[in-house]
């Protein structure tokens, strides 16, 4: 009887193990799956985010590589004409450093009664860099004075650096290196309160992009420039591709700066302008790892680097241009030439060795943009073909142009230029793939991606063992590849929305082992769980895709209704799918995300039409059917249109008149190689001219195109 019931006993317990063992299986099966299913929705989400941030940056170069082509394309018909152009692209020239202070003038700048922010005396001290820091956390506003003098004082500061600073750990326990701020002041307190404020004992250096996208890109500039007057040998600052006075149109810091400092502001930019073009482009710690913003190339030589001019490439969008007049210069005979003669009576002559080095400008390795445009090579070649005819040469017969020695010297210096650009474009710019080789970056539209054989050749070169760079967002706010020889850092935490990502910096000793420390500057992000987090950040990359989706309805109509052989209004879902990435050309996994752009599907068929109304988007602008095609245009190249606005507005008013706006949209048609006539332009600007004082408020025509949800819930 006992021996009986010990047995059924053990049954039992051996039964319940048995049943609590599936049951933990079960559990384990569904929640490797539930965080699968989290993970796939995440990378989803984040791909989204990322191919549209490189789209707009595609069209940010692709709008200056056609400034590039209209400089030589385009023949002003008026003086207007030739003006607007002439403000677009030249650069103004930078001062000496007697006739900047007395143009900035701060010292005549008076603070007003009132005025509650932080003051500042110089030489600063460690006390008012710290209290800067303070001031700002609780958003305070620093005065254009003291804005002026800070970035006067930088700018002195920067012209005795090299252009590589070379730092070592023998001196101090750790350095910490930071990745890309983008104006997110939260993580760069965030940054100190974790690891504590630059010092003698605490150095840093921050790898570039501090600006744009963010909100508080100036208050940065001002801790980070008062840190580096305090402590130069400690506090190290690299140049990155958002640096630029040009890309700084599209992203926002522009538009802040102008905002903070109505008055002042156009000053402060142009001071900015210089101040950038004076960082450092590179930073070295213990001659072992090199610190860069982008990336680099086959071309990369930091032995060409430390030679460089840095504040000539004021912008790394720009293409220097060769004038066309150092190649074709007419040049009158003399006796000591044995030449042919042209019927004007002058003699157009070219060398073997300039014609190699046009073709060795033209015909660059790395990047689309780094050539001569074509207009230049078309406009050469037209010319030497009519030499040629002109004095009854054949084809094969070389004409050789002589250069006077002025004229020489003016080709070579601007063949140096064009290559020292393109190592400052290619190190700004550059992005690491798993690929072996160096191809174009033809997703950011500049600069190259290189592959793990490209990093260890540059590295062995100088004997690196650790390439330490920025310029993407990371997930978890760093990333290793290349067998760990490139470390990505990106300290902007909630990049793209908050909870899309980690900030993270890295501190390193004199092991010069990488010690991460990650961080969310968000409190109400910490607090959501995992399936809450991807949830919202999901939920803002479809609405910020189905604007772009929206944007480009009516190529989508017309490739729908080519696939549509049935007239039926119907498409299947694998045609869906295809045919919207061939539109878009945004990589994204279209059939994944079908559920949650296309809610209803018959018999799997999408019906075309409809598909546009569930995108929930409308226009606030009541459209006509002559209205609707310019509309939708204008909405898809805002971007590019604000920024052509904001070129023309050379004075940062913030108005344009009718005029400049119907030079603005024909610029922009140029470009996008359409036609839109002048009464179309004309009753467009009157009706976003709200107040009908004859001018337009680039805010309130932004606002005009800016899209809208149907549905709010």
């Amino acid at each position: 009887m006992g021996c009986g019931s010990s047995t059924t006993t053990v049954d039992y317990s051996l039964k319940k193990s048995e049943r609590a063992m599936k049951a933990a299986i079960l559990i384990q099966r569904w929640y490797r799956r539930y965080t699968a299913h989290l993970e796939v929705r995440r990378r989803c989400t984040w791909t989204i985010f990322q191919s549209i941030e490189y789209s707009g940056e595609q069209d940010q170069i692709k709008l200056y590589n056609f400034f590039s082509s209209l400089m030589d394309h385009f023949t002003p018909s008026n003086t207007k004409e030739r003006d607007l152009i002439t403000s677009i692209f030249s650069e103004k020239e930078i001062n000496e450093e007697m006739e900047l202070e007395k143009y900035y003038d701060f010292e005549n700048i008076k603070l007003p009664e009132g005025y509650k922010g932080p003051h500042l005396c110089f030489p600063l001290t460690a006390s008012h860099a710290a209290a800067l820091v303070e001031a700002f956390s609780h958003k305070q506003h620093l005065h254009a004075r003291y804005v002026l003098q800070l970035l006067l004082e930088t700018w002195k500061l920067l012209k005795l650096m090299p252009n590589i600073n070379r730092v070592s750990t023998c001196y101090n326990k750790e350095i910490t290196v930071c990745g890309d701020l983008h104006g997110k002041l939260d993580d760069l307190l965030l940054i100190f309160y974790k690891n504590g404020l630059p010092s003698v004992e605490k150095p840093y250096i921050f790898n570039g992009d501090y600006v744009d996208r963010g909100k508080d890109s100036i208050e940065i500039l001002m801790i980070l420039f008062a840190f580096l007057l305090v402590y130069p040998n400690q506090v190290h600052l690299n140049r990155g591709n958002h640096e630029d006075y040009i890309v700084n149109l599209r992203y926002g810091f522009t538009k802040e700066v102008m905002h903070k400092y109505k008055v002042h502001g156009k000053k402060i930019l142009r001071l900015l302008q210089i101040v950038f073009s004076w960082l450092p482009l590179a930073t070295i710690i213990d001659q072992k790892i090199l610190i860069i913003h982008g990336g680099i190339s086959r071309s990369t030589d930091l032995d060409v680097i430390a030679t460089i001019d840095r504040h000539k490439v004021c912008s790394t969008v720009l293409i220097p241009q060769i004038p066309l007049e150092v190649f074709w210069i007419p040049v009158h005979q003399t006796d000591a030439m044995d030449t042919n003669s042209c019927k004007t009576g002058c003699t157009f002559l070219l060398t073997t060795e300039v014609m190699d080095k046009m073709k060795r400008i033209s015909g660059s390795d790395s990047r689309p943009l780094n050539s001569i445009s074509k207009g230049m090579r078309l406009s050469v070649d037209e010319e030497l073909e009519r030499c040629r005819k002109q004095v009854g040469l054949s084809d094969d017969t070389r004409v050789s142009l002589l250069l006077s020695e002025s004229d020489t010297e003016q080709y070579e210096a601007s063949e140096l230029e064009n290559a020292e650009w393109k190592q400052v474009v290619d190190i700004l710019w550059s992005d690491p793939v798993n690929q072996e080789g160096c191809i174009p970056n033809v997703v950011r539209g500049g600069g190259c991606y290189f592959g793990p054989d490209v990093t260890k050749e540059v590295l062995e070169k100088h004997n690196f063992q650790l390439l330490i760079r920025s310029h993407e967002c990371k997930q978890d706010g760093y990333e290793f590849c290349h067998d760990r020889k490139v470390l990505t850092i990106f300290s902007a935490s909630n990049y793209y929305e908050e909870g899309s990502n980690r900030g993270a910096y890295v501190r390193m000793g004199p092991d010069l082992i990488p010690h991460f420390v990650q961080y969310q500057s968000s409190k109400t992000t910490r607090k959501l769980t995992m399936r809450q987090r991807v949830s919202r950040v999901e939920r803002s990359a479809i609405r910020d895709l189905r604007e772009q989706l929206f944007a480009h309805r009516c190529d989508l109509l017309r490739a729908f209704e080519q696939c549509d052989k049935t007239k039926k209004g119907k498409i299947s879902l694998n045609d869906w799918a295809n045919t919207v990435e061939s539109v878009m050309q945004l990589g994204l996994p279209w059939r994944i995300l079908r559920s949650q752009l296309v809610p209803n599907t018959t018999d799997g068929h999408i019906d075309y039409q409809a598909w546009f109304e569930h995108l929930a988007i409308e226009q606030p602008i009541k459209e006509t059917p002559q209205s609707s095609s310019l509309l939708e245009t204008l909405y898809r190249n805002r971007s590019n249109l604000e920024t052509i606005f904001r070129l023309i507005d050379s004075d940062n008013s913030g108005l344009i008149s009718f005029e400049e706006f119907r030079q603005t949209w024909k610029l922009l048609s140029s470009h996008l190689n359409t036609e839109i006539s002048d009464q179309a332009i004309s009753d467009l600007a009157r009706s976003i001219d709200f107040n009908k004082d004859g001018n337009i408020d680039i805010n309130e025509f932004m606002e005009a195109f800016r899209l809208v949800d149907r549905n709010p819930s």
